[in-house]
């Protein structure tokens, strides 16, 4: 039986298989307390709400703080499911967790960051680029993502959209985002309203466990929906920085063939990579677009093209919806193991206040 430690000392949190260990202290989520120490367990939107940082509690005791049940249902909860970043520890606890890395989880600071550019990609998305402070350099992995602190205290996650390695190709490079307009937004109300350059922002991060698995030699599956192609971009600059040609392949869907707003860009890396294979998709094409690519769902147009995904890795970033139902499907259709899909659900305010 696990003794609960004294309450001050906090509680021991082991994680499977790995053995690594990390404490948790007073009112702190086990989550929390493993960024804090720089343990690599997954998460995506550290609210309840994306389901990417679910793992089995193999023992011990724990309280499981507001969640949504599409993140955790009350079945996953029964067979000893838990979501890390809203369990609070009530005793020594060990979990199983795949996919903690040991390799570095950079410090996550907050800072201040001026505006450099605002430029639209297409009616709803604009690009960000932020500087940095001087001689601060912002350590991160292509793939995670940085989070606003706005003056209430609110915050707001945007994946960065650029690899580490082209923040030193001088000033003026900066943090790249890619924001989609969503009217009534706090945030993206201000920026696609008022905001100027040279206007200050606090920022904080690096944060998410999406980024490029480089142990492994498998192929693999890039699939983005709608601005879920930011980290994914930034995965394609890192790859092509570093010389990585394993074979992958990307999938990129939208409602309307604006969705893709950056296809030519896409299509200029094919020239540079040749192991790299575009596939872009368009779900809801209107007879005035001449769209004469694929269509439907982004998801499903993987499963057309590969029947067995057994042997591949699968990085997907979009709308929780695409996500979810890829990581289904592919690990049900396709054979996919569940612990090669990697995730970066984008919630947004709206999917986090459902129940």
């Amino acid at each position: 039986m696990t003794v609960a430690a004294p309450h001050d000392a906090g509680f021991s949190i082991t994680v499977e298989p790995s053995g690594r260990h990390f404490v948790v202290h007073g009112d702190e989520t086990i989550l929390a307390a493993g960024i804090r120490q720089g343990i690599g367990l997954p998460y995506g939107c550290k609210d309840g709400a994306c389901g990417s940082c679910k793992c089995k509690k193999l023992s011990g005791e724990v309280e499981l703080g507001p969640h949504q049940s599409k993140a955790l249902s009350a079945e996953e909860q029964l067979a000893g499911f838990v979501l890390t970043c809203c369990a609070h520890a009530k005793s020594d606890v060990v979990l199983e967790s795949r996919q903690v890395t040991e390799a570095g989880a950079f410090p996550i600071r907050k800072m201040p960051v001026r505006v450099l550019a605002l430029t639209r990609l297409s009616h709803d998305v604009m690009k960000l680029r932020l500087q940095l402070p001087a001689g601060e350099p912002l350590q991160f992995h292509a793939g995670q993502y940085v989070e606003f602190i706005l003056r209430d205290g609110a915050r707001r996650s945007y994946s960065m959209a650029n690899a580490p390695h082209t923040l030193s190709a001088g000033p003026g490079t900066g943090i790249e985002l890619h924001l989609r307009h969503l009217p009534g937004g706090k945030f993206t109300d201000h920026v696609f309203g008022v905001m100027k350059e040279k206007e200050i922002l606090r920022i904080e991060g690096p944060y998410g466990s999406f980024f490029l698995r480089e142990d492994s030699s498998k192929p693999m599956i890039l699939l983005a929906s709608g601005t879920g192609f930011a980290p994914i971009k930034a995965l394609l600059e890192h790859m092509k920085f570093k010389g990585i040609d394993r074979p992958a392949a990307l999938y990129w869907g939208g409602r309307r063939p604006e969705d893709l707003y950056m296809d030519d860009w896409v299509r200029e890396q094919l020239a540079e990579m040749p192991n790299l294979r575009y596939v872009p998709v368009v779900s809801n094409a209107t007879p005035e677009d001449n769209w004469t690519g694929r269509t439907g769902f982004v998801h499903r147009a993987v499963l057309e093209d590969f029947a067995d995904l057994s042997g591949h890795q699968v990085y997907a970033c979009g709308a929780p919806i695409v996500v979810d139902s890829a990581k289904h499907d592919y690990v049900a259709l396709a054979g996919l193991p569940e612990e090669e899909f990697f995730a970066d659900a984008f919630t947004t305010e709206a999917d986090k206040a459902l129940p």
